[in-house]
């Protein structure tokens, strides 16, 4: 019996395939515990037609990432640290703080959670720091660090 996964399943595969089961196996643990449908005609196209949709959404959202990673490349965002004697920074940047500032600066909303600190900025200066908008676009933003 031809079965279509909805969910993934760690013998069978992975949601969305289609695999060949035996009608016992298919009628008494797949159907009942809801892990496949029986593929007809009409599941097989609904199917296809949501992988076509999945694709589709998947491309849109690599295109707005791209877009964005070009925006974040062209603009600068200023942070505050208090300095404290001789100049040295007390305290640091984090990667909350870089976020509320790009959102306060230029509108943009950055998830705190997409920017890539190894460390906190502790120190005045510029730094190049990495955001990773999606899987395969990591976008770079420059941070200055000032004295408050």
């Amino acid at each position: 019996m031809k079965i279509i996964l909805l969910k993934d399943e760690k013998k069978l595969g992975k949601k969305g395939d289609l695999i060949e089961a035996s009608d016992g196996y298919a009628r008494n643990y797949i159907l009942p515990q809801k892990i496949g449908v029986e593929a007809t005609p009409k599941a097989i196209n609904d199917l296809k037609l949501q992988k076509a949709n999945e694709s589709k959404i998947a491309a849109e959202q690599l295109a707005a990432a791209k877009e964005l990673a070009e925006k974040l490349d062209k603009i600068s965002v200023i942070t505050h640290i208090k300095a404290g004697e001789n100049g040295k920074a007390f305290g640091s940047v984090s990667s909350k703080e870089i976020a509320e500032a790009c959102k306060a600066q230029h509108g943009l909303e950055i998830d705190k959670k997409k920017i890539v600190l190894p460390e906190p900025l502790k120190a005045f200066g510029s730094f190049d720091v990495s955001i990773k908008l999606h899987p395969e676009v990591t976008g770079k933003l420059k941070v200055k660090v000032e004295e408050e």
